[in-house]
């Protein structure tokens, strides 16, 4: 049984993470493989969404780096991330599965995703935010 870290030693950890960019335009560096869908008001496509929350799912079980994702997120939402740590508890590597998207106003979408890890399901949800032509995470939330 692994031991919680220190609060103190935890927080400076957290406290230490760069901000990938600043809160609303991406980071300087090229992004690697960011989120662009065409121009202005075009809605992503389900294959790259699924993508986004199969990743996200990886991270929170602790089976991908963070880091993968700091070209996908905002600055608040890339920290929560880091903070939130493993929060799926898998069997088996989660495999996301069902997909629902809701465009709630134009400019951000809100997704929700059924990720299966081994007997046991659980539910992601994302909002994303377009940025330019780009579209970014802004939060997420997992049951």
């Amino acid at each position: 049984m692994s031991r919680a870290p220190h609060p103190a030693t935890a927080a400076a950890a957290i406290a230490s993470i760069p901000a990938p960019r600043s809160a609303d335009m991406p980071c300087g560096a090229p992004a690697t493989h960011p989120l662009v869908w065409g121009p202005p008001g075009s809605m992503p496509d389900e294959r790259r969404l699924r993508h986004l929350g199969q990743a996200l799912a990886e991270v929170l079980a602790g089976r991908r780096p963070p880091e993968t994702l700091v070209d996908r997120l905002t600055d608040q939402a890339y920290r929560d991330l880091v903070r939130a740590g493993r929060m799926l508890h898998a069997s088996q590597p989660p495999l996301a599965k069902s997909l629902h998207v809701n465009e709630p106003r134009d400019g951000a979408i809100e997704m929700c995703v059924l990720v299966q890890c081994g007997e046991r399901n659980h539910v992601l949800a994302i909002r994303l935010e377009r940025h330019g032509v780009q579209w970014l995470c802004t939060d997420f939330e997992t049951a």
